[in-house]
């Protein structure tokens, strides 16, 4: 099993703010995906999907779907974590290995990707609430450069945030970016251990 959290705020209003960029990738990647159910619990939407991948390591041990969930929470950015918290555990997943989450990052230029694990929130308040809600952060980011300004003077990163994509940047991510963190997903996703 694999819980792939994307980063965001609810609502019209922030639907395609740099803030969501981890809205945004899950919802690419759940694009044209088979999804067995998707519901509101545990502070969140959550879609379960299930993912036979042509994986000689999977056939070689007998091991069937891998049950993937993707989650938005429902709460703001700074309260992610509550989300993240209810429902790994209620599923009893190892968050080290078995959790990914995706989203926003003003440390990196615009477009460039980065994946960590067990590194520091670095500012981002969305994964400072996840990892003081599970008391770790040892777990899988993918981290999306959403950084245009030449100085951090033009606006407060604050407000930075939750400024708009431009209409050029959102065919970017689409056709670029998102492709990237598509494959950093099925990658994870292919990582399945008894």
């Amino acid at each position: 099993m694999k819980i792939i959290v994307g980063l965001g705020n609810p609502g019209k209003k922030y639907e395609y703010t740099r803030h969501n960029a981890g809205f945004l990738a899950v919802d690419h990647y759940m694009e044209g995906k088979e999804v067995i159910s998707c519901e509101s619990k545990f502070d969140g939407t959550i879609c379960e999907i299930h993912f036979h991948p042509h994986i000689p390591l999977l056939a070689k041990e007998g091991l069937g779907a891998v049950k993937t969930f993707f989650v938005k929470p429902k709460t703001f950015m700074n309260e992610s974590g509550r989300a993240v918290k209810e429902i790994a555990k209620f599923y009893k997943i190892d968050i080290t290995r078995d959790l990914l989450v995706i989203h926003d990052e003003v440390d990196l230029p615009f477009g460039e990707i980065r994946t960590t694990h067990s590194s520091q929130a670095a500012g981002h308040n969305g994964v400072k609430s996840i990892i003081d809600a599970l008391g770790t952060q040892d777990f899988h980011r993918a981290r999306i450069g959403v950084e245009t300004r030449e100085s951090r003077n033009d606006m407060p990163t604050d407000a930075y945030v939750l400024s708009p994509f431009s209409a050029g940047e959102l065919e970017k991510l689409r056709k670029e970016v998102f492709i990237k963190t598509d494959e950093i997903i099925a990658e994870f996703i292919s990582h399945v251990q008894n």
